[in-house]
């Protein structure tokens, strides 16, 4: 992992057949974050992921929080209901 890499807190660097994406492990976070891979909560406090492109040509809404299971399985797996960015998150 390079410098700059390490600075944001990024634990891996992971090539998919989408691109590459920055990955850290979290486990501390208070709140509650839906999956895009199964589409459920992660519960505050539940270790996962959370991944988002390598290619800083997004910004922090491209950041998405997976339970870590949907992501290693997210190129096999896609949510039921798929969500646009304006959709209510919750609900």
């Amino acid at each position: 992992m390079d410098a700059e890499g390490a600075r944001r807190g990024v634990d891996a660097v992971q090539q998919w057949h989408d691109g590459e994406f920055l990955v850290r492990q979290v486990g501390n976070s208070p709140k509650t974050y839906r999956c895009p891979g199964c589409d459920q909560e992660i519960r505050p406090q539940v270790v996962h992921v959370v991944a988002w492109p390598a290619d800083d040509r997004g910004d922090l809404t491209d950041r998405r929080h997976w339970h870590t299971g949907c992501w290693r399985a997210r190129d096999r797996r896609a949510p039921g209901v798929l969500r646009s960015r304006s959709a209510p998150r919750y609900g």
